[in-house]
């Protein structure tokens, strides 16, 4: 089917109860898998690219190539920008056709956050496109983005910030981080709880690759309703490659490497979307 907007998918995960896994791609063979994996489960997803991946390809080649797979699955698709960097290109993802935003203004103080996530949610909403805005900061590193501490999100602030902004959805800092985890995360699970009561919009996880099954589970049952996994994906990909190539030095065909990267990432889609509880909600 033709790609559709997060806006659907999320709000029936609000009202159900479990969560979309949203997964970032980096090229032809991931986006494959996550879709082949979303069709076999028959569950709703998100693909995600981030501003350094775009920058590698680009916001048309990765709509090409999402949309193209897309259009033979019977399960929805989306097409999301993850930490958009600027009101810029937000602006150039809804252009070249992504049907889900995120701005990313977590950098900026409160003030500055709803400046710029407003600016960008005046021009999607009048769009019908969604839009994700992240309050807090999740520590670790997103492309260039780099969270020196954690600082986890103000469930107060976070209720006057969807109303002055009118995002659809909010990525909340909790103590994860981006990347792999050095250690064993301390999550506050309960300021989830203490958000949904405030916030009627959409809660989103990040930072979930590395995170305990059990973690996920229950940030999903106390109200996330997204959860983004990336960096073990790249990982699978890349250490899928690395056995081929030390089991058999003599590859030179990419599509024997692509093979092997495809399935590697379609174990890992189809173990965090039956963790999201996922699995058989597509419609």
């Amino acid at each position: 089917m033709p790609l559709v907007t997060s806006a659907k998918m999320l709000k029936d995960a609000q009202k159900g109860n479990y969560a979309v896994g949203a997964f970032n791609a980096e090229n032809m063979e991931m986006v494959k898998a996550i879709i082949q994996t979303a069709e076999e489960l028959k569950a709703p997803v998100m693909i995600q690219t981030t501003p350094s991946t775009i920058k590698y390809g680009s916001l048309e080649t990765y709509y090409a190539m999402v949309s193209a797979e897309a259009k033979n699955a019977s399960v929805p698709v989306c097409l999301h920008l993850d930490h958009g960097s600027s009101f810029e290109l937000a602006v150039q993802a809804m252009k070249a056709g992504y049907t889900s935003v995120m701005i990313d203004g977590s950098h900026e103080d409160f003030e500055g956050n709803v400046a710029v996530t407003k600016k960008v949610a005046d021009v999607a909403n009048a769009l019908g496109i969604p839009v994700e805005a992240e309050l807090g900061k999740v520590g670790g590193k997103e492309d260039d983005l780099e969270a020196e501490a954690d600082t986890n999100t103000d469930p107060e602030e976070a209720k006057e910030f969807v109303e002055r902004t009118g995002v659809t959805s909010l990525a909340i800092a909790i103590g994860t981080a981006h990347g792999f985890y050095h250690g064993t995360p301390v999550l506050d699970k309960e300021r989830v709880s203490e958000v949904k009561s405030l916030v009627s919009v959409p809660l989103v996880l990040h930072g979930a690759s590395g995170l305990s099954e059990e973690d996920v589970r229950e940030c999903v049952q106390r109200g996330m309703c997204k959860v983004n996994f990336a960096t073990e994906l790249r990982a699978a990909y890349t250490d899928a490659c690395k056995k081929l190539l030390d089991e058999k030095p003599e590859t030179f065909d990419p599509k024997k490497l692509g093979v092997v990267g495809i399935e590697a990432v379609k174990e890992i889609v189809k173990s965090r979307m039956t963790m999201c509880g996922c699995v058989g909600k597509a419609e």
